[in-house]
C-alpha cells in the first residue's frame, strides 16, 4: 500500500476594498484547497500570520502613498510572495522593481482570472519546496 503524500497547505491573504472582489478570489482559492484570509484595509496587513505564504494585493483602489509603504514592507518578508493584480502598474513602478535583496513581486493584469493567481501561488510554493 503506498503512502498518501499530504503536503502542508498554503496560506493566502487577500487585501481588496473590494468585498466581491475579496469574497470571489476566497471563494476560487478555498475551493482549490488553499486556506485563505481576506482584508479589505490595507493597514490590516501588519498583523499577517507567519503561515501565510503569500499576499494577493488589489491597490488600485487604495492611495498610491500607502501601497507604495505596504509593498516595501511586504517585500520585507523575504519567504513570502507579493502578488499585485493592477490596472497601473506604472503608478506603483518604484516599489516593485527588482531590489537585489527581496523576492520580486509577481505583477499581473486586472482584470486577471483566480486561476492565473492560483498558478502564480503554486508556482512559487512549488520552488520553495524544492
Amino acid at each position: 500500500m503506498a503512502k498518501a503524500h499530504h503536503s502542508k497547505p498554503l496560506h493566502v491573504t487577500v487585501i481588496a476594498e473590494s468585498r466581491e472582489t475579496t469574497d470571489g478570489l476566497h471563494a476560487y482559492l478555498q475551493g482549490a484547497g488553499v486556506a485563505t484570509r481576506t482584508m479589505r484595509a490595507l493597514g490590516d496587513a501588519a498583523t499577517l500570520s507567519p503561515a501565510t505564504a503569500a499576499v494577493v494585493l488589489f491597490p488600485d483602489e487604495f492611495a498610491v502613498d500607502e501601497v507604495l509603504l505596504r509593498i516595501s514592507g511586504l517585500r520585507r518578508a523575504r519567504s513570502r510572495l507579493l502578488v499585485v493584480v493592477t490596472a497601473t502598474p506604472q503608478r506603483f513602478r518604484p516599489a516593485l522593481d527588482p531590489d537585489g535583496h527581496s523576492l520580486p513581486p509577481v505583477v499581473l493584469p486586472k482584470p486577471t482570472f483566480g486561476w492565473s493567481i492560483l498558478d502564480a501561488i503554486r508556482d512559487h510554493a512549488g520552488r520553495d519546496s524544492r
